[in-house]
């Protein structure tokens, strides 16, 4: 394993490294997204603990789906109990670092939203909370989207801490704290192509968004938005994911006979 310093444009490569990989198996990465979806759902319904236990198990998933973007450039199948990859087959002291990546990641995102509570004094974390019951009034004078803005800004260094440690931990043997050190690191290291990389994603996430939602009001089919907005959703996500596997190989410089590189250049 070798942190690299890559220049901004890698981070259009990246973008494209995404499409790329996601055009290889579309079904098969679907169809992940789908099940984490589903079973994430589930697992919230649980009495008390299922509002954290979602976010407990994002750092065990996320080395699942780089399994899957690893066997999919590798020409092996992909099926969805590749999910929980991270916790069965590196063993239980692999499980176990990713279960304390996941409980660390719980608290960064308990005070992101507590961070939020700064700009409107924690309207949005009640509203997250259940703002069923709340005093609608109360919400709509808030300021809400300053504190979005707020919890925007203390989640990129979590981001940071986050991107890569889970995937270092379960493939490269790095102890938790190593691995948030040197995921942040090398975020920071290659700064300029990330910046550039989520600007292209949040452009395209914007473009679909409002592109469809146009589209639907020109044609009066406001019923069928969510049956056309939220399998669009579902695909440009599953890219980006996909994508976070090009950062991976970007900034680490790692090349295995299973996993040969990624194509830098548009296929034909």
């Amino acid at each position: 394993m070798q942190l690299i310093e890559v220049p901004a444009k890698t981070g259009y490569v990246w973008f494209r490294q995404g499409i790329w990989l996601f055009r290889k198996n579309p079904l098969a990465f679907l169809t992940l997204f789908f099940t984490y979806l589903l079973v994430m759902t589930l697992v919230s319904q649980i009495p008390v603990v299922g509002g954290v236990l979602p976010l407990a198990f994002i750092p065990g998933v996320a080395v699942g789906f780089m399994a899957a973007c690893r066997n999919t450039i590798a020409g092996k199948p992909v099926f969805p109990t590749i999910l929980v990859d991270g916790f069965h087959s590196y063993g239980p002291v692999v499980a176990r670092r990713l279960l304390v990546l996941g409980v660390l990641y719980v608290v960064a995102m308990a005070l992101v939203l507590a961070g939020s509570a700064l700009a409107d004094g924690g309207m949005l974390l009640k509203v997250m909370l259940g703002g069923g019951s709340m005093d609608q009034e109360a919400i709509a004078n808030s300021n809400i989207p300053l504190a979005v803005i707020t919890a925007f800004a203390f989640y990129i260094p979590v981001a940071m801490i986050f991107w890569f440690s889970p995937i270092l931990s379960a493939w490269h043997d790095v102890p938790p704290v190593k691995a948030m050190f040197f995921s942040i690191v090398s975020c920071w290291r290659n700064r300029g192509a990330f910046i550039v990389f989520g600007a292209l994603w949040f452009a395209v996430a914007i473009t679909v968004s409002l592109g469809l939602s146009a589209l639907i009001q020109a044609l009066g089919a406001a019923e069928f938005a969510f049956a056309i907005l939220m399998p669009a959703t579902m695909i440009v996500t599953t890219m980006l994911y996909c994508s976070f596997y090009a950062t991976y190989r970007g900034c680490f410089g790692v090349q295995t006979p299973e996993a040969p590189d990624l194509p830098t250049k548009p296929a034909a």
